[in-house]
């Protein structure tokens, strides 16, 4: 079956950074966008940011832009999402998600087929 797994939280102090990697397993890597949504306690699921089946496309919410970079190494089966410059606003519970929609950029969590379990990433002022 499709697993993913994050990894790569943490707690860190407010201007700090943290990478996030999420493998994928079951599934056909590199026919799939991928995508980095958060939720934070009594919030809903907001998107973060996605990335194209090559790699050369990517989107961003305007929160994170210019402080996030997502990538993704098709051969690992990995997609990664760099956090610099972390704020205590940027607290939330990570997951990465798989989709076969095929426009890009797709921002919506409903569009997406595959979710991991999630990964905690706690900044501190």
């Amino acid at each position: 079956q499709v697993q993913l797994v994050e990894s790569g939280g943490g707690s860190v102090q407010a201007g700090g950074s943290l990478r996030l990697s999420c493998v994928a397993s079951g599934l056909t890597f590199s026919g799939y966008a991928m995508g980095w949504f958060r939720q934070a306690p009594g919030k809903e699921r907001d998107f973060v940011a996605t990335i194209n089946w090559s790699g050369g496309s990517t989107s961003y919410a305007d929160s994170v832009k210019g402080r996030f970079t997502i990538s993704r190494d098709n051969a690992k089966n990995t997609v990664y999402l760099q956090m610099n410059n972390l704020v205590p606003e940027d607290t939330a519970v990570y997951y990465c998600a798989a989709t076969k929609v095929s426009l890009f950029p797709v921002r919506g969590p409903n569009a997406y087929d595959y979710w991991g379990q999630g990964t905690q990433v706690t900044v501190s002022s």
